[in-house]
């Protein structure tokens, strides 16, 4: 899921991006310019989100149901679990915090110039630019797990806030997430009500007495609830169109893609995207994805985030999703939903990924990795949206049809090989271009002005 987060980085110190075009034109920041540290980040998270979305390209999301209610010895919940506990979340944490970051860079290094176009309107226009890319993502390319539309919205709230203090960003991320735990509690409150209401019926039933018509409805609303299983032929119906022709797959995800885009803004994207980016913006400001923390710095980071993240990770995972198999006897039990740590969870992991990372860059045992990895950050709007090319051409009907046929932890199969493709390739291309083909373009429209491409 990510896209060019830096918005043309480059380094808080770089010259300006003035072009003496008659003393007109602002330009895109040099590619010399770039923070590599930020870059590396960027990579890591850009491959790392394949591992989240692979199962939606991949498999039917009954998967998921069998995963919690079958063995808990095999592969594929292995599989699960590892992916649950370490990135989860992680990865577009790590994603949201960048382009929170990323924001800051594109405006801090541009100066008003009269009779150039306004910085606020290059910003503006990019993210218009990108909210197309995530209908095409979505639509199109037919990815309807895709982000660039969230992104987009997201990022059109940050503009006034780059020049807050970071102390103030943090408190604002935080209280995103507030609100995110709050509407979790809200939806876990309602499943309470429902399932006291079907013990009130029981009990009623029970001591012989008559149920009225509102007894009657808990009663069996709460047992459907309760005793729901994928349906055998919607997941029949869903395998049948995704390894159909373009059309048939198209039209399958049309209402999914419109509904995820109008229900995920509200309820999800805002608190979820909006806190990462703010955390993100404080972060950058402080000098963390710039590679000025002290090496004790990133390892205070380190320690803390896994210290604290994954602990809640395990609490998360272990008494709240398998935990709500049985779902009656988990809200008989908890009055809190344990998902409501899920943004605790994922910021303090995205932290200490983001140290390790900033450790093993600085510690130079694997040059030639961090390398490899800043390209695919370098290009990581071509990387994403190839990673929707690549998965929905093997996967789909009108590629090699593949939907459904790998077991779940043979998708990460499918995710190396992506990793591999990605890590050769930009750097094959970054050899001979300045950027990738879908940032030179996305660029080029933010400017108007085509833009050079080859070094």
């Amino acid at each position: 899921m990510e896209l060019d987060t830096s918005m043309n980085p480059g380094t808080p110190n770089e010259p300006n991006e003035l072009a003496q075009n008659n003393t007109t034109e602002v330009r895109p920041v040099d590619t010399a310019d770039r923070i590599k540290t930020i870059d590396i980040i960027r990579g890591v998270g850009l491959l790392g989100i394949l591992l989240m979305n692979i199962p939606g390209f991949g498999i039917d999301q009954s998967a998921y149901y069998y995963l919690t209610h079958g063995s808990y010895t095999s592969t594929d919940f292995y599989t699960h679990k590892v992916v649950s506990i370490f990135f989860e979340g992680t990865m577009r944490g790590l994603f949201s915090m960048l382009f929170g970051a990323g924001m800051i860079l594109f405006t801090m290094n541009k100066k008003e110039v009269p009779g150039a176009v306004p910085v606020i309107h290059l910003y503006y226009r990019r993210l218009l630019w990108l909210l197309f890319f995530g209908v095409i993502n979505a639509y199109v390319l037919l990815w309807w797990g895709d982000i660039l539309f969230f992104y987009a919205l997201c990022g059109m709230l940050l503009y006034p806030f780059r020049n807050s203090k970071p102390r103030l960003l943090i408190i604002l991320g935080i209280l995103c997430f507030c609100i995110a735990s709050l509407k979790t509690s809200l939806w876990y409150n309602e499943d309470r009500e429902k399932r006291l209401d079907y013990l009130e019926a029981v009990t009623a039933e029970k001591s012989g007495k008559k149920l009225s018509a509102e007894q009657k409805e808990a009663k069996t609303s709460w047992l459907e609830r309760e005793n729901w299983r994928p349906p055998p032929e919607r997941t029949e119906r869903n395998v049948s169109r995704m390894r159909s022709g373009y059309i048939t797959v198209f039209t399958h995800l049309l209402p999914r893609n419109a509904d995820d885009e109008t229900w995920g803004t509200y309820h999800w994207a805002i608190w979820d995207c909006l806190g990462m980016m703010l955390i993100g913006m404080a972060l950058f400001k402080i000098g963390y994805f710039s590679n000025k923390i002290s090496s004790g710095g990133y390892t205070m980071g380190l320690l803390i985030g896994y210290g604290i993240g994954i602990p809640v990770a395990w609490l998360i995972f272990n008494k709240g999703e398998l935990g709500q198999v049985h779902y009656g006897a988990y809200l008989d039990r908890y009055r809190v939903n344990h998902f409501t740590l899920y943004d605790v969870k994922r910021l303090f992991i995205s932290l200490g990924h983001a140290s390790l990372i900033m450790l093993v860059y600085r510690s130079r045992i694997v040059p030639w990795l961090m390398k490899a990895l800043s390209n695919v950050g370098q290009m990581a709007f071509t990387n994403y949206l190839m990673q929707s090319i690549i998965c929905t051409l093997y996967f789909h009907g009108y590629g090699l049809g593949n939907y459904n046929k790998l077991s779940y932890h043979q998708l990460y199969y499918v995710v190396l090989a992506v990793w591999i493709f990605q890590l050769i390739a930009s750097s094959i291309w970054l050899k001979y271009y300045r950027f990738g083909p879908f940032e030179w373009l996305w660029r080029s429209l933010t400017y108007w002005k085509k833009q050079p491409m080859k070094k």
